[in-house]
């Protein structure tokens, strides 16, 4: 049933869009707004999320068809970028490695130079300041969450390719230093990040409650969970999947946050959860995937239709608007409802 519905989302996603980079041949990526209007821009790190969807896709339904897609995106990345694979975001470029790697294994399109050299900038961006952590971006007086989880995530990844215990160490730190300085022990949530001041000493801490922080450290507790070792990576990940369900729900559904970059929030937590259930033993896991299946029943359920497909809105507790004045018209959140159906229908492929 969610491999279905995952499909038909991706078909309007494309459908609406797919464009190429400036008219160049065998160049892709997503307008960041439909109906195009506007809003302009690149959003580099909303594209990183839309070659990951269409990975996703691959593994439900492998076609060649996707796969030739694949690599007009990653080349569209490339083109748009201008001066190379990456920018001053540390987020963001986790993100691209992220979807590279997957790319790999999981359409046979290697690219393991770019891989390598978002890696040593992730590996290089680790300071003391603040106690640990690596920046939000250069140049910047901010640590926080949405830059350390995907980077150890991506690290962990790479620790188990290769085997380097350093990657993995690095994974680890990231994590503790996360756990440290960011968790509110109000309710096992982690905080947004903080801010330090030159000679490194913290200023202020930024103690909004994110789905996408929660997502990515739950993602990076799983990935490095898998090395065995101590039970606090899994019990980690179950004290967030717990908190998640308690504080960041409506009746089950994760909460939405907006449109703009805020509408890959909700997918990014789902995505994990989903990894979660398939890799956690119960009763963590059966909590993940039943917060993946419900929030994906109820994104779909609050669609609208429109001549190109179903349109998913930002809250999936309420229907979309089809009107084309809304937070829909974002790629982002299109991608986050495609996203979390494709977690829910690898939820399904494992139950």
């Amino acid at each position: 049933m969610f491999a279905a519905r995952a499909g038909v989302a991706e078909r309007a996603v494309r459908s609406r869009h797919l464009r190429r980079v400036w008219g160049i041949p065998h160049t892709a990526l997503g307008a960041v707004a439909w109906p195009s209007g506007p809003r302009r821009g690149f959003h580099y790190w909303w594209q990183a999320h839309l070659l990951d969807c269409l990975l996703d896709a691959q593994l439900r339904a492998p076609s060649a068809d996707r796969k030739a897609l694949v690599r007009r995106v990653i080349r569209g990345i490339r083109v748009r970028n201008v001066v190379g694979w990456t920018n001053r975001y540390y987020d963001d470029v986790a993100w691209l490695g992220l979807a590279l790697l997957r790319a790999q294994y999981g359409a046979r399109i290697a690219k393991p130079h770019v891989v390598e050299l978002i890696a040593r900038r992730l590996r290089s961006a680790w300071t003391e300041h603040g106690g640990g952590g690596i920046w939000w971006r250069t140049d910047d007086d901010f640590k926080n969450v949405p830059a350390n989880g995907p980077a150890a995530i991506l690290l962990a990844r790479l620790a188990l390719e290769s085997g380097d215990g350093t990657d993995l160490g690095r994974a680890k730190s990231m994590v503790d230093w996360i756990e440290e300085h960011l968790l509110d022990p109000d309710t096992g949530l982690l905080f947004d990040g903080l801010h330090v001041h030159p000679d490194g000493s913290v200023r202020e801490v930024e103690r909004t409650l994110f789905t996408y922080c929660q997502g990515v450290v739950l993602g990076a507790c799983v990935e490095i969970d898998q090395f065995g070792g101590r039970r606090i990576w899994g019990d980690r990940a179950a004290r967030i999947i717990e908190a998640v369900d308690e504080h960041l729900t409506v009746d089950g559904v994760v909460r939405g946050c907006g449109g703009g970059d805020g509408g890959l929030f909700g997918g990014i937590l789902v995505r994990y959860l989903a990894l979660a259930a398939v890799r956690l033993a119960r009763p963590a896991a059966r909590r993940a995937a039943d917060l993946v299946l419900r929030s994906a029943e109820a994104l779909w359920d609050n669609r609208s239709m429109v001549v190109s497909g179903p349109l998913f809105g930002p809250e999936w507790t309420v229907p979309a608007d089809s009107s084309g004045g809304g937070a829909e018209r974002d790629l982002s959140v299109q991608l986050g409802a495609w996203m979390a159906l494709e977690a829910a229908a690898l939820v399904e492929r494992n139950s």
